[in-house]
């Protein structure tokens, strides 16, 4: 089944052009996580920069898209009904990225896996503390006053100060949903630094092939069933 063009035809563009760089950063990484040389470690660090750019690239797009959007951004039509099932908050939840990391790295340190479960019950905690937020906010689109107004808007009987007050209302909701996506972003990135800092270069490599290797995987299976 064919997908509706999404409104932001210029992020779905580069959504499958950034898809095809990531295939090819699938197997780079995958290559390096079995390379035997002198400079295995600084290769590695060269590619785990890129990749990350990589990502860096992706949500500096998406952040573009939704001051254009917030609310396409948040349903992300350029996804497919399946890859929509990990979305959260227009975006992967961090807390994934610590459960990838547990199954793809089998040789941490008691230090590195007492500080990833520490890092691990933080990120839930912010994680909740932030689906709450967006929660409420999207508890507001069903709040009496605005569904009065929503169906006086169908009804063609809004006056001037009341269409006003819809305009404000609306605004005000896409800026406190900009923000709570903003923090998402933020806890996202942040998680990304502090497993970086936690692995050596080999470890994060396996990391990074299984994040990508799973993204692809689910992207592909999504495709399939729609």
């Amino acid at each position: 089944m064919a997908h509706p063009q999404p409104v932001l035809p210029n992020f779905h563009n580069f959504h499958e052009s950034w898809l095809s760089t990531q295939q090819s950063f699938l197997q780079q990484l995958l290559d390096s996580a079995a390379l035997q040389s002198n400079d295995k470690e600084d290769a590695q660090l060269r590619l785990i920069a890129q990749v990350l750019a990589h990502y860096q690239q992706y949500y500096d797009e998406l952040s573009k898209a939704a001051a254009e959007d917030i609310f396409q951004v948040l349903s992300a039509p350029w996804l497919t009904s399946f890859e929509r099932t990990f979305l959260w908050i227009s975006g992967f939840k961090p807390s994934l990225l610590i459960r990838l990391l547990f199954a793809a790295v089998n040789d941490l340190t008691p230090a590195q896996s007492a500080r990833l479960n520490e890092v691990r019950a933080e990120v839930k905690w912010k994680e909740r503390e932030l689906t709450d937020a967006m929660a409420s906010l999207q508890e507001t689109i069903a709040a009496p006053p605005m569904l009065e107004l929503a169906r006086r808007v169908g009804a063609g009987r809004l006056v001037d100060r009341e269409i006003c007050e819809m305009e404000s209302a609306i605004e005000d909701l896409k800026m406190g949903m900009l923000g709570v996506a903003d923090k998402a972003d933020l806890l996202r990135g942040s998680t990304v630094m502090t497993v970086v800092e936690c692995l050596n270069s080999d470890q994060m490599v396996r990391v990074l092939a299984a994040v990508v290797g799973f993204q692809l995987r689910v992207r592909r299976w999504g495709l399939q069933r729609d």
